[in-house]
């Protein structure tokens, strides 16, 4: 799914229309929709706003360098985590770390984790889903990406499903930070979805806590 140069249009339509070279130029594939300076963290509006634009954290977090951040964050909070637990001193291999060819896998599930934490409470409608599907469309007309996007919003909740995208621990709490910073705590059916997310995930008690300390603390 090569989307070379996708984010920066995909910017300019969230920020209402500034200009796309305020954003980092960015790579291949869904770890370039994802792996950008996100600009002026202006997410009211678009698709990339109808994913992310729903708390503060969120827009905080993606001023820093979005998939580079969740990176950072799952680094710590899984490298601490394992430290805790006296586990092996073997770096933890995050997002922010990796070639090309695993980032690819690593932003392909933190992506479809922030489509799914964005459903939680049915914030995505069929209007908006059409609003995303639209631009992305619109922008790009790599057939792959159009019709795991199109799967993605169209297929019902379910934690288990989401949760098998995880192949490590790593990617696991990528994911899991990732749908910290979509879905909302307060709200009673997303806290829901992110408890059992977590167990499908199999983060045990303590590493959830960590990750959610390193949203928190962002």
């Amino acid at each position: 799914m090569k989307i070379q140069g996708f984010l920066d249009h995909l910017l300019k339509s969230a920020q209402g229309g500034g200009n796309a070279t305020d954003a980092a130029p960015a790579q291949g594939g869904l770890g370039g929709m994802l792996n950008a300076d996100f600009g002026k963290g202006a997410l009211a509006g678009g698709a990339l706003g109808l994913l992310l634009g729903k708390n503060k954290t969120t827009r905080k977090l993606a001023t820093y360098g979005g998939l580079a951040a969740i990176g950072v964050m799952a680094y710590k909070a899984y490298g601490d985590y394992k430290q805790q637990q006296g586990g092996a001193a073997a770096e933890p291999q995050t997002v922010d770390r990796l070639p090309p060819p695993q980032v690819e896998l690593h932003s392909q599930a933190i992506l479809k984790a922030l489509v799914a934490a964005a459903k939680a409470d049915g914030h995505i409608d069929a209007r908006e889903r059409q609003v995303i599907e639209g631009e992305f469309t619109r922008i790009n007309q790599d057939a792959e990406l159009q019709q795991w996007l199109h799967a993605e919003l169209e297929k019902p909740l379910d934690p288990a499903e989401v949760a098998r995208a995880a192949s490590t621990p790593e990617i696991a709490s990528e994911m899991y930070l990732a749908s910290l910073m979509a879905a909302d705590e307060q709200n009673f059916m997303e806290r829901a979805y992110l408890d059992e997310l977590a167990r499908q995930l199999k983060l045990d008690d303590a590493l959830k806590l960590r990750l959610e300390q390193q949203i928190r603390q962002a």
